[in-house]
């Protein structure tokens, strides 16, 4: 894996660099042995809109993770030289980010999603060089999205879902016309903390997962 030099990437992100790879593991998520593997990218640029990050949003027509939004990433294969090279490849493939314009920044602390029993590598990028971006697989990423950061921090976007048991499953995001739950919802929270952009919001504003989105999550 080839590191960012420091002076490769903006100010805004030397906090997260410093402390994104000693991100704390919730103990729900230490990785299993024997899991599989994957990884995700966590893209950083900056647009029209000050700092960003991509997200995609998987085609409602999947018969898992339907129409949920996502990282970009996947299963690292054994064609792939680590989970840099996979996250990189998915990236590209889902969202045609060009890898080359990406500075690798960190790779984070491995995570263990038990439903489906991948154990993921978040591997965090600088697009020092970005691309035209758009759905690349038909009937796989409905959207692709570059989502500031000032909007996952405006506290007016930020909530906590449940499930209709009352179960709740966590914080969530609506950005970019997307409701953002899930692993991805964590793993954002996660690296808003770690760099430093988190704003106080109210996590008393507890909503339903709405049906829609609770009927596409039941396909697993």
């Amino acid at each position: 894996m080839i590191d960012a030099a420091p002076s490769s990437y903006p100010a805004w992100l030397e906090r997260f660099v410093r402390e994104a790879p000693r991100m704390q593991v919730p103990d729900g998520m230490r990785p299993a042995a024997g899991s599989r593997r994957a990884a995700v990218l966590i893209l950083f640029g900056e647009g029209p809109h000050g700092p960003d990050v991509l997200l995609t949003e998987r085609a409602a027509t999947l018969t898992k993770h339907a129409g949920q939004p996502a990282f970009p990433g996947g299963r690292i294969d054994p064609e792939d030289d680590g989970p840099v090279a996979a996250a990189l490849r998915e990236a590209q493939e889902e969202a045609g980010v060009v890898p080359s314009g990406v500075d690798v920044l960190a790779t984070l602390p491995e995570l263990y999603l038990s439903h489906s029993d991948h154990r993921v590598t978040p591997v965090a990028g600088w697009w020092r060089a970005p691309s035209e971006v758009a759905p690349g697989h038909p009937g796989e990423v409905a959207t692709v999205a570059r989502v500031p950061i000032a909007e996952l921090t405006d506290p007016a976007n930020r909530l906590t879902v449940r499930h209709p048991s009352g179960l709740r499953l966590g914080p969530a995001f609506r950005v970019g016309g997307m409701l953002v739950w899930g692993f991805t919802a964590g793993l954002l929270t996660a690296v808003l903390a770690a760099g430093g952009w988190d704003r106080p919001w109210d996590t008393g504003h507890v909503e339903d997962l709405p049906p829609d989105v609770l009927s596409l999550s039941a396909r697993g």
